[in-house]
């Protein structure tokens, strides 16, 4: 059988019954449509008990770091406010309103609360909608900083929102009717290797494209067209932080859930990482626009922004 869409192992590795991917609450709370639909067969992350044979799950990883990110992100909202004349003012702001998003979700969606079934399926699917939203967002800041349209102006704004949007309802619309069967169009990919080629391309590879987009953009900008290479130091340092978090997350997981008797995972490790290349994306943002950057051919005055 192709492995391709097969989400089985990431889920195993990150935590059986309480997976710290949201992807895995579609798969193991679908009830009677699968046949594993009490875990994957990995460490089971337990976190601290509560009363009635509960567990909170991920109190340090999703709950208070996801917290912590809420507040640094408003934050750097509040920063980029400040900044009146920077170019992507309003779209780094329009990015870190998706952060926020993403990271209210986790709280509920990997966080290990006692929830509902339905409900944290649909908590997972705004979630999953939002990353692939948000990171959309991301890939088009990449692309502001050359004004092909004047950035802030309610057609840049308008064309940005709008095509997050439509990513959005997609994704999220895909996500919920493979965990509730509405249509039972998407029941033909859930099986025992909880399989899904739609959620695969949409959750784990186009995010991905969008990165390198978004890299490669910022690169030829900063290198060709401002002919500096500090701000560089920051973009690779994201890159980093950024690989760094899904190493914990998909291949270190499962090792440091074993070795602390379920207690924690690499999910507490993903946030943080990822809370510090949103914060080095910003730094990085802000260092293109904070200073006077010599466009070329421009007359001793001319500056970018």
């Amino acid at each position: 059988m192709s492995q391709y869409g097969n989400f089985h192992d990431f889920c195993r590795d990150s935590g059986s019954l309480h997976a710290t991917i949201p992807v895995c609450n579609l798969f193991n709370e679908s009830s009677a449509r699968l046949p594993d639909a009490t875990g994957f067969g990995g460490c089971d992350l337990r976190g601290i008990a509560l009363s009635g044979d509960r567990n909170l799950a991920n109190l340090a990883g999703s709950i208070l770091l996801d917290g912590i990110a809420i507040l640094v992100a408003l934050f750097l909202l509040w920063k980029s406010n400040v900044k009146k004349a920077a170019v992507g003012r309003r779209e780094m702001q329009l990015f870190l309103i998706g952060y926020i998003i993403i990271s209210i979700c986790e709280i509920f969606t990997v966080g290990g609360f006692p929830l509902d079934g339905a409900v944290r399926r649909g908590f997972t699917a705004v979630h999953m909608a939002s990353v692939v939203a948000t990171v959309w967002i991301l890939m088009l800041n990449g692309a502001v900083g050359y004004q092909l349209l004047e950035d802030g102006t309610p057609m840049s704004m308008g064309l940005i929102f709008a095509s997050a949007a439509m990513l959005f309802i997609g994704t999220g619309y895909i996500a919920l009717d493979t965990g509730f069967s509405w249509t039972g169009y998407w029941d033909s990919s859930l099986g025992g290797d909880n399989q899904s080629y739609s959620l695969y391309t949409l959750y784990q590879l186009c995010p991905l494209v969008f990165l390198v987009i978004f890299i490669i953009l910022e690169t030829l900008l900063v290198i060709r067209i401002l002919g500096e290479r500090r701000p560089m130091f920051y973009l690779m340092a994201a890159t980093l932080l950024f690989a760094i978090g899904q190493i914990f997350q998909y291949v270190i997981s499962v090792h440091i859930c074993n070795g602390t008797g379920g207690k924690i995972n690499g999910g507490l490790f993903e946030v943080l990482f990822t809370l510090l290349a949103v914060v080095t994306i910003w730094l990085f943002w802000s260092s293109i626009t904070e200073d006077d950057w010599p466009m070329p051919g421009s007359a001793g005055g001319a500056s970018y922004p």
